[in-house]
């Protein structure tokens, strides 16, 4: 792990460049080019998810999160690994297939060529599917949270078609990107259940919460209308409450409608307002809410949350300063990422009894995409893994993987710089694991001194070094969720 000076840089931008190029051929191997030894328990599928394009037949796009979702599978037996790469054939990746040029705009800025005259009125809605991936009630899907999710098949990952949950999601419904599972469900009987939400902002927002069981079968859906547009992209829940923080922000379609910016650039920050936390009550009639407010900045993700002698409840999340605004002349890979706010773990203490809000920085790094173990999912627990920068006082592209206890604020940090870069770990719990932090961590890496992507596989007790290192043959653009899938 090589160490740096505090006043240079970890990284090059040519090199963290080259991890935004296409990926547009789907693969299906055994890999065998392998440091180390892959642990004979670890037996199952990882799933991952994220843009496999960022252009479309020659027209760059304008921001990576307009690229058509690609699936990656890394399936474990016996000590090897096969991996199978598939994209997501959605209706309209499709379509521009066929017709050899993009055919539709982007939400967050992507605009067809030729100019506002070809972007005019068209406000249809391209569904991206590229956002997570999870395996729930016997279905694998993938999912962007403006539509309905795409289904897999979960050993060749064909895509098999927009899947409504059995009925439950109605024309124009919408189903995030980032469920959560409660590990003991108190309303399924102890057992699992997944929790996840859609919104349909407006001048007012409704937020739904879905809650299915180990079947896929659901349990409760229940909405809530919240005033002001929503900006909500992941949540997090507790055995009684599902929270959500409103990020303060402020939407102006026009641009939109008449062909002059994608939708996410109309989307504006609001530094001057306060978060709104939301807290709806998991239990029926879900009608006690609870509403109130604290300085959060912007926030993406969560890490958990957990209850506290029933009357006190902690929230872990990822702030920014603020949001940055997506500009339609600038181009993504020239950013400057010192003059970016950097993402950060805070803690806020939530008192139900006198309704107040505190907040603590949890740890000054960089940092995003954490992940904890997951039957400590909405309850008090230990460690976080994450993505971080090499540098703890500067701002840069992820390229560590950091181990934070939040008990006795130890952290221990595993660099891949200065020719690798990060993105999010899964946790993996070993067979009968004795502690919290007794798991295999997965992280996929981009490796720019060879163009291809790493698997590093760590044991989570001690990530001083890998377990294994798995080298493609051909590089995975960088991605944004994946899942673990037993065998």
């Amino acid at each position: 792990m090589q160490q740096l000076e505090t006043t240079s840089k970890s990284y090059s931008l040519k090199d963290w460049q080259q991890g935004y190029e296409s990926q547009p051929q789907e693969f299906e191997y055994g890999i065998d080019d392998i440091e180390g030894e892959i642990p004979l328990d670890l037996s199952g599928t990882l799933y991952r998810n994220g843009p496999g394009l960022l252009d479309v037949h020659g027209t760059p796009l304008q921001h990576p999160f307009d690229g058509d979702g690609m699936i990656c599978a890394f399936t474990f037996e016996n000590g090897r690994c096969f991996f199978r790469n598939s994209f997501v054939k959605t209706k309209e990746y499709l379509e521009e297939q066929k017709a050899g040029k993009m055919l539709y705009r982007g939400v967050f800025g992507s605009q067809k060529p030729s100019g506002w005259l070809a972007n005019l009125f068209d406000i249809r809605v391209k569904n991206i599917a590229n956002t997570n991936v999870i395996y729930w009630g016997n279905k694998l899907l993938a999912l962007w949270e403006a539509a309905h999710p795409y289904r897999l098949n979960p050993e060749n990952l064909e895509t098999i078609g927009l899947d409504d949950l059995d009925g439950i999601l109605g024309s124009g419904d919408v189903f995030s990107a980032h469920p959560r599972i409660d590990p003991h469900s108190p309303y399924n009987d102890g057992k699992p259940s997944l929790v996840n939400f859609g919104v349909k902002p407006g001048l007012s927002s409704t937020i739904t919460v879905y809650e299915f069981n180990e079947l896929g079968k659901i349990l409760a859906q229940y909405s809530h209308i919240t005033p002001g547009f929503s900006f909500i992209h992941d949540f997090v829940i507790t055995p009684n409450y599902c929270i959500f923080f409103q990020n303060p922000t402020t939407y102006n379609p026009f641009p939109f409608i008449f062909g002059f910016r994608g939708a996410g650039e109309c989307v504006n920050f609001q530094s001057n307002q306060p978060t709104k936390i939301i807290l709806i009550p998991r239990n029926a009639p879900h009608q006690d809410v609870i509403t109130l407010e604290t300085e959060a900045g912007f926030i993406f993700h969560h890490s958990n949350a957990f209850e506290v002698n029933n009357n006190e409840i902690v929230v872990d999340s990822i702030c920014y300063a603020e949001l940055t605004q997506i500009q339609s002349d600038a181009n993504y890979k020239e950013v400057d990422f010192e003059k970016l706010a950097p993402g950060q773990l805070w803690r806020f203490k939530i008192n139900l009894t006198t309704k107040q809000v505190s907040k603590e920085l949890i740890n000054p790094r960089c940092v995003e995409f954490p992940y904890v173990n997951p039957e400590n999912v909405g309850r008090e627990y230990r460690y976080v893994f994450i993505g971080a920068t090499d540098s703890a006082n500067q701002n840069a592209p992820l390229q560590a993987l950091l181990k934070l206890d939040l008990v006795t604020n130890e952290q221990q940090l595993y660099s891949f710089a200065p020719k690798g870069f990060a993105g999010e770990p899964v946790f993996i719990p070993k067979n009968n694991p004795q502690s919290e932090d007794d798991a295999w961590i997965l992280d996929l890496i981009y490796d720019s001194s060879h163009h291809r992507s790493d698997l590093v596989i760590f044991d989570g007790k001690d990530i001083s070094h890998p377990v294994a290192i798995l080298h493609l043959r051909h590089h995975i653009p960088y991605g944004l969720h994946g899942s673990w899938k037993t065998k």
